[in-house]
């Protein structure tokens, strides 16, 4: 058995545009790159809010392995039923008891063993559901037997994402923000454990955060609900890659690509 693991982590997947680089990337990425493990945020795939089964399985087609999400996973009905049936797709796990599917999975990576991901949601300027913190502490002693442990934290607050990695420091191998859409270049290894406040996002970069700017210039304006339109224009994917060695990150590196294949920006921490 090997005790090296590489992981892509790839930033929220908005809307058709965010599918389409994902399909034209992801499988150039891993032949680049060789990881073992790729992991995506997908909750605004479907129309930049939400999810559908018919995206989820479009998306693994693409080449990804494990889809986590966060507080727009429930805009799309029809995830619901998908979401008790399959491992492959996870919501946060600090929703209460009786909503549709998991906050974890594992997968069996060959000559290394299993992979615990798990999904937690901020509380912080969102909705008030369970605690993060507590309910991950719950999760880690069901994936104790996992080699390594990935889990995608879904939050608006920089501080609360980095004191959730401080506390589980040196217990996970990364703790990854999402959910705010801008990458950030604050990546760090705390005591073995990979961070980052937002992996960033995959879609238009010519938006506000994925959205045409013109509707949401007018929701600011005007102060009343404004339709929000996905972006199309200048198409990049945000993500990190991680070096992990006996379930420890060694080096987190943060890139972002175009759609043509071209590396925009590159970020290490480690070794």
């Amino acid at each position: 058995m090997r005790d090296k693991l590489r992981v892509i982590f790839i930033g929220d997947i908005v809307g058709k545009g965010g599918r389409r680089i994902v399909k034209e990337l992801v499988p150039s990425l891993k032949s680049r790159y060789e990881p073992d493990l790729v992991i995506a945020n997908g909750e605004n795939a479907a129309n930049g809010k939400g999810l559908t089964p018919k995206i989820t399985k479009e998306l693994l087609n693409s080449g990804i392995d494990i889809m986590t999400s966060g507080n727009h996973i429930w805009n799309k009905p029809e995830i619901f039923d998908y979401l008790n049936e399959t491992k492959v797709l996870i919501r946060p796990n600090n929703y209460p008891e009786g909503v549709p599917g998991k906050g974890f999975t594992t997968i069996e990576i060959d000559d290394y063993g299993k992979v615990g991901i798990v999904n937690t949601q901020g509380r912080v300027f969102m909705q008030s559901i369970d605690c993060p913190f507590r309910k991950t502490e719950d999760e880690l002693s069901t994936l104790k037997d996992c080699n390594a442990i990935i889990v995608d934290f879904h939050g608006e607050a920089t501080s609360e994402k980095k004191t959730f990695a401080r506390y589980f420091s040196g217990r996970v191998s990364a703790v990854l923000g999402t959910h705010t859409h801008v990458q950030t270049t604050d990546c760090d290894i705390l005591n073995g454990t990979a961070y980052i406040s937002d992996v960033g996002m995959t879609g238009a970069f010519n938006s506000i955060i994925g959205m045409k700017y013109e509707t949401v210039i007018d929701r600011f304006l005007k102060a009343i609900p404004t339709r929000f339109e996905v972006a199309d224009e200048d198409l990049r994917m945000d993500f990190v890659m991680l070096d992990i060695t006996d379930g420890h990150t060694e080096k987190i590196t943060v890139f972002e690509y175009d759609i043509m294949g071209n590396k925009v920006v590159e970020i290490s921490k480690g070794a």
